[in-house]
């Protein structure tokens, strides 16, 4: 069977949206994949350093998934959450065991864009107040209430909400008004605008909702114990504390299992929502709450794809993957080796503002050389020329100026080594082209 992408590029124009992104000047069509590569249509191989946006967790084609999802498929596909589901169970009590919330309860969706629809209804309805705290340069998903929260111009097509949303400082380290201060006095100097910011609202704020490290925003972070001081400010008013583990989840950054970890000295979260790596491709995202809060919606309601059996059966497979196998340290360790390869290598290089991250989540920013001022043109310069040498990554940031780097947690030394020798060569492409245009 033959496969023409260009043709296929022009039927997906023909019929769907115009807004939906396409990565590369020649968009691939992935046809197949194993552990960490993947393969295009016209049979070229491709060292995946992006994962499907975080989601391809553990690996390609891992054998213990695809068999759970092939077996459960056998016995039953689908059947709803008005019927008892043994997956289900299984995998909820897992993840509330594993949240660090006390009193834990799980609601399944089939996206993270629908955990954090829920736990913004969640928090709103408990609170009852309608007013969010979100953080600047902050992604929640795609549905009207999230991006009502979302942080970031390049991902709000509509300033319309059902929110009245106050987005608060803290996000981003290395720019803004307070880049230039300490880590301690970084923290103070957030920690005093967020008080001011309640000084502002009509009280009765239902929630504050932060990404640990900013996925979209380009794998920014605040320094570690930022959202721990915020805790004891919202903890005084009541305010609920919502962790969109949507991208930190699971491991990922290594040093934790949960992004808030590092930011755990006046406990966890009221909320913390999840998707994306755990179904290892398959569509799960979901919500873990204490009881109190999670039991205090009064009207019925279902969840017709949430939690279906299949996906269930998949997720609890790719977790027990993760854990047997110690993914989160491989993040720590592999991560850790390849930040500082990407240091090395960045260092004479005045295309790249800064590498940061943790683990195997990524970031680099691209500028014009010689300058501090964001360069899409460099990033989708870097990108185009990885692609040509068999490396696929992603894209964020502020107008799209950042590199994002986030393999399967499962990737080897030599394959970071890879990654980074192929990286180099398209960085220095991107230098050589920012620097003549």
């Amino acid at each position: 069977m033959t496969h023409d992408s260009p043709s296929l590029h022009s039927r997906h124009r023909a019929v769907l949206p115009s807004w939906l992104c396409l990565y590369y000047e020649r968009p691939l069509e992935i046809t197949h994949g194993e552990g960490r590569y993947v393969w295009d249509a016209e049979g070229n191989r491709y060292l995946d350093f992006f994962g499907g946006i975080l989601t391809t967790m553990t690996a390609h084609a891992l054998p213990e998934v695809t068999k759970a999802i092939s077996d459960q498929a056998g016995r039953m596909i689908h059947t709803s959450t008005l019927y008892l589901s043994r997956p289900m169970v299984d995998l909820a009590e897992r993840i509330a065991a594993l949240s660090g919330i006390p009193d834990a309860r799980v609601f399944f969706t089939t996206s993270g864009t629908e955990a954090n629809d829920a736990a913004l209804l969640l928090a709103t309805t408990h609170r009852r107040s309608n007013q969010i705290l979100a953080m600047r340069n902050s992604y929640h998903g795609r549905s009207f209430s999230s991006i009502g929260v979302t942080g970031n111009t390049s991902w709000s097509p509509t300033s319309l909400s059902p929110l009245q949303t106050l987005y608060v400082h803290g996000g981003v380290r290395s720019r803004g008004p307070y880049a230039h201060l300490g880590d301690g006095e970084y923290i103070a100097a957030c920690v005093a605008d967020l008080e001011d910011m309640l000084e502002q609202t009509a009280g009765g704020v239902a929630a504050l909702i932060a990404e640990p490290i900013q996925g979209v925003g380009g794998f920014t972070a605040p320094p570690d114990g930022l959202y721990a001081a915020f805790r004891e400010v919202l903890a005084r008013h009541g305010i609920l504390w919502i962790s969109d583990e949507v991208q930190t989840g699971w491991g990922r950054t290594g040093d934790h299992f949960w992004g808030w970890q590092a930011h755990a000295d006046n406990g966890p979260p009221d909320l913390l929502t999840f998707a994306k790596g755990i179904g290892n491709g398959m569509s799960i995202g979901g919500v873990v709450a204490r009881a109190e809060v999670m039991d205090s919606l009064s009207a019925n309601s279902i969840s017709t794809f949430g939690g279906s059996p299949v996906t269930m059966a998949a997720g609890l497979a790719n977790l027990n993957y993760l854990l047997e196998h110690d993914l989160q340290g491989n993040a720590r360790r592999v991560g850790g080796l390849l930040i500082e390869r990407l240091r090395a290598i960045t260092a004479r290089l005045d295309v790249v503002r800064e590498v940061r991250g943790r683990g195997l989540m990524i970031g680099i920013e691209m500028v014009r050389p010689g300058t501090d001022e964001r360069s899409p043109e460099a990033a989708i310069l870097a990108m185009e020329a990885a692609r040509e040498r068999g490396l696929l990554i992603g894209k964020g940031g502020r107008g799209g100026a950042s590199l994002r780097i986030a393999p399967p947690m499962s990737l080897n030394v030599a394959e970071a080594e890879e990654g980074a020798d192929l990286l180099a060569e398209a960085l220095q492409e991107a230098q050589v082209k920012s620097a003549a245009s």
